[in-house]
């Protein structure tokens, strides 16, 4: 009766597997996995994923570098692993090392409120007067987020953050600040600003020279503009056969460009406090996580220190859109049990 009710509850999961789950997400599910790191990679390619670069670093190995599908699929030209590549909201884990830091040296104070830091925004956003720099790193603002709104102008994106930012004006609070998590693009766009004037320059400099110098990382960028685009992967959108490899997204918290290999090399010494201070890591560990995704129109990207395997996993993917971003949690899923 046990073995009758095992077999009668496995067929229902199966079929309802079949019949709720889009086919080209089951075909991944159900698919072999290669035993190689380099085997995952080649294969992930038969699922509609254009190009993939990883980077693997593990505790007692030598790091790891691999490659698959196209760099340019109309030029034919295969994946690099060490191409430029759209880290989009990756950005923020550098933004909040750098503000880490400059918490740690009393230039900024975590619990200043955002209109103390931006007076011309009291008024423009809902709670201006409670919403602390903390609550910003840490995305318990309650402020909207810009990504959200129906006019987000992705055909034509802005070269302003400001043009973002007006987006969320005068709309009302998603919640009280402080009094539960959501995750905000507009908090990063803020710090971004707080951080440029609290500086007196760009943070994009700072974070170069305060965290990515002292790391020798040359191939991380704050923005498009200053890469080499001959040396960017191309970026595909579901549906669309264009190439979104020159759209330029300039919002702080999503705009840096690097290399698979510079954004693990960033997050294996975030992680093993070899790039911050000890009174900067405990600021860090108290404002933000070890690991984060990012997402533009033809990228994706998943950069996560494993504690478990003491392993840093980067995967970059030049494709978006449709179950994209499903298929590649799957791949990305398949790399780590191999490591």
């Amino acid at each position: 009766m046990k073995k009758f009710l095992k077999i009668a509850i496995l067929t229902i999961i199966i079929i309802s597997t079949a019949v709720f789950t889009p086919w080209d997400i089951l075909r991944v599910w159900v698919s072999p996995s290669p035993d190689t790191i380099q085997g995952i990679a080649d294969k992930a390619t038969d699922y509609g994923l254009d190009g993939v670069m990883v980077y693997v670093d593990k505790k007692g190995s030598e790091p790891g570098l691999y490659a698959a599908g196209w760099k340019n699929r109309s030029g034919r030209i295969p994946a690099d692993p060490r191409a430029l590549f759209k880290i989009a909201s990756i950005s923020k884990l550098y933004m909040a090392a750098a503000s880490a830091k400059l918490i740690s040296d009393k230039s900024l104070l975590p619990d200043k409120t955002l209109a103390e830091y931006l007076p011309h925004l009291a008024g423009r956003i809902e709670n201006a007067d409670q919403i602390t720099l903390r609550m910003m790193l840490k995305h318990r603002s309650g402020i909207p987020d810009f990504i959200d709104h129906p006019a987000m102008p992705w055909a034509d994106l802005p070269a302003n953050p400001d043009d973002f930012l007006k987006l969320i004006l005068n709309q009302p609070a998603d919640f009280k600040p402080d009094s539960r998590y959501r995750y905000s693009n507009t908090n990063y766009l803020l710090v971004g600003a707080i951080l440029d004037k609290t500086l007196g320059y760009s943070h994009h400099h700072y974070i170069k020279t305060a965290l990515l110098e002292p790391l020798h990382l040359t191939r991380t960028y704050g923005v498009l503009s200053e890469a080499d685009s001959s040396e960017m992967v191309s970026g595909y959108y579901t549906g669309y056969d264009g190439d979104l490899k020159t759209q330029n997204y300039v919002c702080p918290g999503g705009s840096m460009v690097s290399t698979a290999r510079e954004v693990g090399v960033f997050l294996r010494a975030l992680t093993d406090g070899s790039l911050l201070s000890k009174e900067e890591q405990a600021v860090y560990s108290s404002i933000y996580e070890y690991g984060h995704t990012g997402l533009l129109p033809g990228y994706s990207a998943i950069a996560r220190y494993h504690k478990e395997r003491d392993a840093v996993v980067v995967m970059l993917v030049n494709t978006s859109g449709g179950n994209s971003w499903t298929k590649m949690e799957m791949v990305y899923s398949r790399i780590v049990k191999r490591i």
